[in-house]
């Protein structure tokens, strides 16, 4: 894998995709964007090296995209989710799928639901099952902060059930401002899909945005 792999951003149109998609042109990643329609991509892309001439970010339909990358990110909602892994199977053979979505359920979406599978994770790993290198992470960090310039004081859980998949993607979220800790296996990643529920639930009560965890103990450095 290259220093700076490509990275398909799957929903890079979106609030979550998008955020990260532009932390990782800033640093120095190239860059593309998916979407259903390669001209809404196309578009996001070209206000993104707009706004960082040092970008390279480009805009494909979500299979081309796929095809085009290294490192996969799916960042999509919910209820899009199955329909756009069945999508990009065929691109994916071999590559690392980091899944960031989380399995929310309208209306109540600060209420845990997890699927049967256990986790939005779990049902990529089964949907990519022989394929793809599937890790789970970004699922705690909200896009306003992403959006936002600088550091993020977030920490970014990262599960898979391959520990030197695990290091890339802990590396990707270092390079998005965030810290990457490792979670262990991608059975893990339903806590972190669970959190993100109990983190909005906190948002309303206490009228914050974008609360986030840290995992303490750690030292600074550790990633």
């Amino acid at each position: 894998m290259l220093a700076h792999p490509i990275i398909a951003v799957i929903g890079g149109t979106g609030e979550l995709g998008s955020a990260l998609a532009k932390r990782w042109a800033v640093a120095g990643y190239p860059v593309v964007l998916g979407s259903r329609s390669k001209q809404k991509a196309q578009a996001a892309a070209e206000k993104m090296n707009a706004d960082a001439p040092s970008a390279t970010v480009t805009g494909e339909d979500n299979r081309t995209a796929a095809a085009a990358a290294e490192v996969v990110i799916i960042a999509v909602p919910y209820a899009s989710h199955e329909s756009i892994l069945d999508e990009i199977k065929p691109a994916v053979a071999g590559k690392i799928v980091v899944d960031a979505v989380v399995p929310l359920v309208p209306p109540k979406v600060s209420v845990v639901k997890l699927p049967p599978d256990g986790s939005a994770a779990l049902i990529a790993q089964r949907l990519l099952a022989g394929t793809a290198r599937v890790q789970a992470a970004f699922h705690n960090v909200s896009a306003a902060k992403l959006h936002s310039s600088g550091p993020v004081d977030c920490d970014v859980l990262v599960f898979g059930d391959e520990q030197a998949a695990r290091a890339v993607v802990i590396e990707l979220a270092n390079a998005a401002g965030t810290r990457g800790v490792d979670g262990g296996p991608l059975a893990n990643s339903a806590a972190a899909e669970a959190l993100t529920s109990v983190l909005i639930g906190i948002n309303r009560r206490y009228k914050v945005e974008g609360a986030g965890i840290r995992i303490t103990g750690l030292p600074l450095a550790q990633r």
